[in-house]
């Protein structure tokens, strides 16, 4: 499978533009993970660290499930690899998981994420909270913020890609 990434067009209007970038970040993720096997997607960056191709996989659906679905839209929607037991536990692998559940979890997210930010505006605010409490977010901040999320993330996903095969490229 290839994933087909594509920055937005230079000309779109707001909403459009954000979408498209929060599109070509995740599209970017999936790029960095093809044609690898499940162990390399496991294999952590450097130890004592735990991060992991998968495991930023399974961290951005819970983050997917958390902003969207949670915040934005107040689901009652758990979580999806932690708990108060593990907190990190989207980052802490075993033989057993396995990319396709790992990428079929994210891309369901993805797609519930699509399906309640259409219901809002921009401008609209959060019928949820954060974690923490606090005061509602607009879906403009949401996509900003997710797109930060991504990017950094992809920075680390980089340079796990690079010392699994020595695969480098935006």
């Amino acid at each position: 499978m290839t994933t087909e990434r594509r920055e937005p067009a230079q000309d779109a209007d707001e909403r459009t533009m954000l979408e498209g970038w929060l599109d070509y970040h995740r599209h970017t993720l999936a790029v960095k993970c093809e044609g690898l096997t499940d162990d390399q997607l496991r294999t952590a960056s450097v130890p004592p660290s735990e991060l992991s191709l998968m495991g930023l996989v399974r961290h951005m659906a819970e983050v997917e499930r958390s902003w969207f679905r949670r915040v934005l839209a107040a689901e009652d929607a758990g979580p999806l690899y932690y708990g108060d037991a593990d907190p990190d536990g989207e980052f802490h692998l075993t033989e057993a998981d396995t990319w396709q559940e790992a990428h079929t979890t994210w891309q369901a997210e993805i797609d519930a994420a699509r399906r309640a930010a259409a219901g809002f505006a921009l401008d609209d605010l959060s019928k949820g909270r954060s974690r923490t409490g606090g005061e509602p977010f607009s879906l403009r901040w949401i996509y900003t913020h997710m797109i930060e999320e991504y990017a950094r993330h992809n920075g680390h996903a980089d340079l796990i890609r690079e010392r699994i095969d020595g695969a480098t490229g935006d």
